[in-house]
C-alpha cells in the first residue's frame, strides 16, 4: 500500500509538475443585468443581480465596484492627469497653444451637466439587507452587513442610473464616426481581489483587471436600434439584423435583446440604428460578428474582406498560442480607435483595409493575453498589450502579407521603436504600474513595443521552438485564470530547462541596455566585448575565407543550460559549436579560430536587442 501510495504521488507530480503556483484561487463573479434605455437623452436604468464568491483564504468586510462613467467629468483624476501630463492623448486633449509651445486642454473640462458621464447607485442590497456604500471619484465602496467568507457566495442587488458621455475616450455617445453609443466600462463592475489585495485603481484612461464570471445581460432599448455586443445574441428572431426573416417584437417601441456569456471578465456593447451585420464561420468552427455602418461600397468591401481574413485569424492564433474556447466573437464598430473585451472588441471602422485588418488582428489577439489570461493590465501593462502586438504581427505577416516562413526577426520594427526609447532619456522601468508614466510616450512603447522586444528576444535564449512550447504550454495552464509575468517565466524555465531570473529582471525591473561589439578579428582568434550592464548569450556566426561557415553559440553562465540548435535556413549546412560560458562579471570574451575569417557576425537573425548595430559586423 505503501509503495502504491509513493507511486500515485509521483504520477500527481509528474502530471502537475506544470500546475499553477500552489495555493492558487480566484475569485468568481455572476452577472445577470436589466438595462433600460432612454437612447434620446444618453441615459439608462441599470439593475443588477450579482453573485461574488470569496475563494479568499480570508474574510471580505468590504468589497468594491468601479464606476467607470464617473471619470467623464470636470475636476476628475482622469481630467487633471489630462491637463498635466506632457503629452496627453489627442482623442482627449485640446491643443490650445502652438505644434512648437502646445498648450492642453482636457476635453473633459468643457463638458456641460448635459454631457458628463455618471454612474448613480439607487439602491444596494446584499444578500437581501440594505448595505452602507460610499462613491470616491470612479470607486464604489460597500461596507457589508456581514463580512463574505471563505467559499461563501454573496448576492448582490444593485440599481443604478447612468449617463452616456460624449465620446471622448472608449465609452461615449455619437462617435466621430457617426455611432449612437458605444457602451464600454458602462455597469458597476466588482474590483479585483488576489494575492495581493483589492486592484482600486483610479480610472485615468488606462487598461483594466476583474475576476472571471458569467454574464446574462438584457437590453431594452428603441426598436429600430441594432446592437452588437460582447457574448452569443439569444432571441435572434425578435431583434433587428441578425435574421432575415426577424419579426422585431416590440413594448412601447422598444425591442429587448438578451445576449450571454460565460467565463469573461468584461462585457461591451455598441447600439446604432444604421448598423449592418454580417458574419462568417472559422474552420475551427468559431461564429465571427462584423457589426458596422455601411457608409460607403468600399466600406463595405473592407469590411467583408476583413472578415474573411479574421476567421482565418482565429484558425492562426489556435493553433500557435491554443485554442479559442467561446463559441462567438464580434467586431464591432465603435468607439475612439480599438478596445478588447470579453468575446468584443470595439473599434474605429472608415479605415483601409490594411488598417482595418491590422486593428482587428490585435484586438482579437487580446483575447488570450487579457481575456483568456486575465492579466493586470495596471500592473502588467507589457505582458498584455506587448505579447498581444506579437501575435498580431506574426499572423498579419502571416495572412495578410504572406511572408511564409520567418527566417529572421518578425518584429524588428518593434525593436527599432524599443532603441529609439532606450536612447531618449525618457525610458522608465517597464515594471512601473501602467498609470504612472511620465508620457504617454514611454508608456506605449514599453507596452507595445519592449513588450514584444522581451517576447521574441526570450526566443533567441532558450530557442524558437522552445518558444512556441511555452507559449501553448503556458495556455494549458493558465486559461481562464490571472497569471504574472513570473508565472510565464516558470513555464519558460520548466520547457527549456534553462534560467531566466536573470532576463526577467533586468529587462523588466530596469531600464539597462544591451550593447556588445566585435573589438578584435586576426587570423586566429575573435575578441568579443560586452559594453553595457547586461550580459546576454551570444550567436557569433563565422564565414570563413574559404566559403564554409560557423556558428559559435556562447550561453550565458546564469542560464544553467544551452538553447538547443535552431532550424533556420540560414543555418541549414553550417557547423554549431558551443563554447565555454560567459558570465556577466567578464567584460570580453575569445573566440579561437582555426582558420581566417572573411565575416563575423553577431546574431545575425537580428533578436537580440543590441542598442548599436554598428559594431556587430566584422569584415576586413
Amino acid at each position: 500500500m505503501k509503495q502504491l501510495t509513493s507511486l500515485v504521488f509521483l504520477l500527481l507530480f509528474h502530471l502537475f509538475g506544470f500546475a499553477q503556483r500552489a495555493g492558487y484561487w480566484q475569485q468568481a463573479v455572476d452577472y445577470k443585468m436589466d438595462i433600460d434605455v432612454d437612447e434620446k437623452n444618453y441615459q439608462y436604468q441599470g439593475n443588477m443581480q450579482l453573485k461574488y464568491t470569496n475563494h479568499a483564504n480570508q474574510a471580505l468586510p468590504k468589497v468594491y465596484f468601479h464606476l467607470y462613467f464617473n471619470a467623464f467629468q470636470p475636476g476628475s483624476m482622469m481630467d487633471f492627469r489630462l491637463a498635466n501630463i506632457a503629452d496627453p492623448d489627442p482623442r482627449m486633449a485640446t491643443n490650445l497653444g502652438t505644434k512648437e509651445n502646445p498648450k492642453y486642454q482636457s476635453r473633459i473640462a468643457a463638458l456641460t451637466p448635459e454631457q458628463i458621464g455618471y454612474q448613480k447607485i439607487t439602491s444596494l442590497k446584499v444578500n437581501g439587507q440594505p448595505a452602507d456604500f460610499k462613491v470616491d471619484g470612479t470607486i464604489l465602496e460597500v461596507t457589508l452587513p456581514k463580512a463574505i467568507q471563505t467559499d461563501e457566495t454573496a448576492n448582490f442587488e444593485l440599481q443604478w442610473t447612468a449617463q452616456v458621455p460624449e465620446q471622448i475616450r472608449r465609452s461615449g455617445r455619437n462617435s466621430k464616426e457617426g455611432v449612437a453609443l458605444s457602451m464600454a466600462q458602462w455597469y458597476p463592475k466588482m474590483a479585483h481581489f488576489d494575492d495581493f489585495g483589492w486592484h482600486l485603481d483610479e480610472y485615468v484612461a488606462r487598461e483594466f483587471i476583474a475576476p472571471f464570471g458569467n454574464f446574462d445581460v438584457t437590453i431594452h432599448i428603441n426598436k429600430d436600434y441594432v446592437i452588437g455586443a460582447s457574448g452569443k445574441l439569444h432571441n435572434p428572431q425578435q431583434v433587428k439584423g441578425y435574421t432575415a426573416q426577424a419579426k422585431v417584437l416590440s413594448k412601447k417601441g422598444k425591442a429587448t435583446w438578451n445576449f450571454k456569456a460565460q467565463n469573461i471578465h468584461d462585457f461591451v456593447w455598441a447600439a446604432d440604428p444604421k448598423f449592418v451585420v454580417d458574419s462568417a464561420k472559422s474552420k475551427g468552427g468559431v461564429t465571427l460578428y462584423t457589426v458596422f455602418l455601411p457608409t460607403s461600397q468600399d466600406v463595405r468591401d473592407n469590411w467583408k474582406t476583413a472578415l474573411g481574413l479574421a476567421t482565418e485569424f482565429f484558425d492562426y492564433t489556435s493553433a500557435h498560442f491554443g485554442a479559442y474556447p467561446w463559441p462567438t466573437y464580434s467586431i464591432v464598430q465603435g468607439g475612439d480607435g480599438g478596445m478588447e473585451y470579453g468575446t468584443a472588441t470595439l473599434i474605429t471602422g472608415g479605415r483601409n483595409i490594411k488598417s482595418l485588418v491590422g486593428v482587428i488582428f490585435h484586438e482579437a489577439a487580446h483575447s488570450w493575453y487579457q481575456h483568456l489570461f486575465g492579466i493586470n493590465e495596471t500592473v502588467d501593462e507589457w505582458f498584455d498589450e506587448g505579447f498581444t502586438s506579437y501575435i498580431e504581427e506574426l499572423a498579419f505577416q502571416s495572412l495578410f502579407e504572406k511572408k511564409g516562413a520567418l527566417e529572421t526577426n518578425p518584429v524588428i520594427n518593434a525593436y527599432r521603436a524599443y532603441y529609439k526609447l532606450a536612447l531618449s532619456g525618457k525610458e522608465e522601468p517597464m515594471s512601473l504600474l501602467a498609470d504612472y508614466y511620465n508620457t504617454n510616450y514611454a508608456y506605449s512603447n514599453e507596452a507595445y513595443n519592449k513588450g514584444q522586444v522581451l517576447a521574441e528576444q526570450l526566443g533567441y535564449i532558450i530557442g524558437k521552438e522552445n518558444l512556441d512550447k511555452t507559449f501553448l504550454k503556458f495556455y494549458e495552464i493558465w486559461k481562464f485564470k490571472h497569471p504574472t509575468p513570473n508565472d510565464f517565466k516558470r513555464v519558460a524555465e520548466e520547457v527549456s530547462g534553462i534560467n531566466l531570473k536573470w532576463y526577467f529582471n533586468l529587462f523588466i525591473n530596469t531600464t539597462r541596455t544591451i550593447d556588445y561589439a566585435i573589438t578584435t578579428v586576426n587570423a586566429n582568434e575573435i575578441v568579443l566585448t560586452n559594453k553595457s550592464n547586461f550580459a546576454m548569450p551570444i550567436d557569433v556566426l563565422v564565414e570563413y575565407e574559404d566559403g564554409t561557415k560557423e556558428l559559435f553559440y556562447i550561453p550565458l553562465r546564469e542560464m544553467r543550460g544551452e538553447k538547443p540548435a535552431e532550424n533556420f535556413t540560414m543555418y541549414h549546412d553550417v557547423k554549431r559549436t558551443t563554447l565555454e560560458d560567459w558570465f556577466w562579471t567578464k567584460p570580453t570574451y575569445t573566440i579561437s579560430l582555426a582558420k581566417k575569417a572573411a565575416k563575423v557576425t553577431i546574431d545575425p537573425t537580428q533578436r537580440l536587442a543590441d542598442i548599436e548595430s554598428s559594431n556587430n559586423t566584422y569584415t576586413p
